[in-house]
C-alpha cells in the first residue's frame, strides 16, 4: 500500500475512534441534578412534588447524582441554590415563581451551570437558564367547563393563592371555561373567586370555601396549593363538589380515597410539572441546551396539560366524555380559552381561533 494511503487511512481510523468518545464525553460532563423546592416539601402534594417526581424520573434514567433542598421560608432561597453551587450540582432546578429572581441572579454569576425554574418565563434569556412556563389556563378551562355542567344551584367558586401570573392564569381560565359552558352547552352559572395572600394557610382556604358555601357555591377549584387544598377538604366534608389543582389530589389531600369528602372530589387540574422538569434535564444530559427564549412551554399539545378522573364521584359519563373533547380539542388548537398565556389576562371570548384576514391584492387602475 501507498505511504500516503496509508497515513489517510490511519489517519481516518484516529478521526473514527475520537468521534464516539468525544459525544460520550459532552453527555458525561453532566451527572448531577439538585432540586430547591419552595415553601413545602417534596412529599407535599403540590408541584413540589411534580417536581421532585420529575427530577426522580430522570435521575433514574441517565444515572444522576442528586439531592433536594425543602425551603422553609422565602428569605432561604438564594441560600439553598447556593448550597446546591458550592455542592458542585451541574443542574440546579428551583420550584415556583417566586425563586425566579434568585436563580436568574445564580444564572448568570454561574455560567457554567444549569437553572431550570418552574412556573415563570424571562424577557432576557440566558443560555443556562430556562423556565417552564404552563398553560395553566387551559388546566383551569377545562376545571371550568365541568364546574359548570355539575352544578345544581348555578353558582360555583374558586379559591386561590397569591395572584402571581401561573395563579391568575388558573382563575381566568376557569371563569373562561364556564363562560364557555353557558355559551356551549346551554349552562346559566356565574362564578365566584378568592386570592388569598398566602400558599400555606389551608386555614384560611376553609374558611373561604364556608364563605361560598353560604353564597350558594355548590362546586368549588382549590387553585393555591395548600390554601386552596384546604379549602376543598373542606368543602368537600360538607357536601359540596370540589376540584383539585396541580395533581391528582385523590392521591394527596385525600389519601386515595381513605379521607372523609374523597367522593365529592370530582377532577384535578393537572399540570405536568415533572414532565416539564424531565424535558429539560434530558435537553441539558444529551447536550441539546435549553430554548434560545429561556421559555420551555408546557401545554395540552405536549401532554403537559391534564384532567383527572372522578375516581369515587359520581360525574355522568356524557360530562366525561365532553372533557375529552375539550381536551382533544385544546390539544389541536381548534380551541381556545381566549387567555394570554403571557400576560395571563383575558383577551378573547373562548372558542375557535380568530380568523385571520387573508391578504388582498391591491388593483392598480
Amino acid at each position: 500500500m501507498p505511504r500516503k494511503l496509508v497515513h489517510v487511512v490511519m489517519l481516518l481510523a484516529l478521526v473514527l475512534s475520537i468521534v464516539p468518545v468525544a459525544v460520550v464525553s459532552a453527555q458525561g460532563d453532566v451527572s448531577s441534578v439538585c432540586l430547591v423546592t419552595d415553601v413545602g416539601r417534596v412529599n407535599d402534594g403540590t408541584f413540589n412534588q411534580f417536581a421532585f417526581d420529575g427530577m426522580t424520573r430522570a435521575v433514574e434514567d441517565f444515572n444522576l447524582d442528586s439531592t433536594f433542598i425543602e425551603t422553609q421560608a422565602p428569605t432561604d432561597y438564594e441560600s439553598n441554590i447556593a448550597t446546591c453551587i458550592n455542592e458542585g450540582f451541574d443542574i440546579i432546578v428551583t420550584v415556583g415563581f417566586t425563586l425566579a429572581d434568585a436563580t436568574r441572579a445564580a444564572a448568570e454569576a454561574n455560567p457554567d451551570r444549569w437553572f431550570i425554574v418552574v412556573d415563570t418565563d424571562f424577557a432576557e434569556p440566558l443560555p443556562n437558564l430556562v423556565g417552564l412556563q404552563f398553560r395553566d389556563d387551559q388546566a383551569g378551562f377545562m376545571a371550568g367547563v365541568l364546574a359548570a355542567l355539575m352544578s345544581e344551584s348555578g353558582t360555583v367558586a374558586g379559591i386561590y393563592g397569591i395572584a402571581i401570573p401561573p395563579v391568575v392564569r388558573f382563575r381566568h381560565g376557569y371563569e373562561q371555561g364556564v363562560a364557555y359552558a353557558n355559551a356551549t352547552f346551554g349552562t346559566d352559572v356565574e362564578v365566584l373567586g378568592v386570592y388569598i395572600d398566602d400558599f400555606q394557610a389551608p386555614d384560611r382556604g376553609a374558611s373561604a370555601a364556608e364563605q361560598f358555601i353560604g353564597e350558594g357555591a355548590d362546586v368549588i377549584f382549590g387553585a393555591g396549593g395548600p390554601t386552596g387544598s384546604g379549602g376543598i377538604l373542606r368543602a368537600s366534608q360538607e357536601g359540596i363538589k370540589v376540584i383539585g389543582v396541580d395533581q391528582d389530589e385523590y392521591f394527596t389531600t385525600f389519601g386515595g380515597g381513605e379521607t372523609p369528602g374523597a367522593e365529592n372530589l370530582i377532577s384535578s387540574a393537572i399540570k405536568r410539572v415533572d414532565i416539564g422538569v424531565y424535558d429539560m434535564i434530558a435537553a441539558v444530559v444529551n447536550g441539546e441546551g435549553f430554548p434560545e427564549n429561556s421559555v420551555h412551554i408546557v401545554e395540552a399539545a405536549n401532554q403537559g396539560i391534564d384532567i383527572a378522573p372522578p375516581h369515587d364521584a359520581d360525574v355522568p359519563q356524557e360530562v366525561l366524555d365532553i372533557l375529552q373533547m375539550i381536551k382533544a380539542q385544546l390539544e389541536s388548537g381548534e380551541l381556545e380559552t381566549g387567555v394570554d398565556p403571557n400576560t395571563a389576562e383575558i383577551v378573547a371570548p373562548p372558542g375557535p381561533p380568530a380568523a385571520v384576514p387573508e391578504a388582498t391584492e391591491e388593483v392598480s387602475g
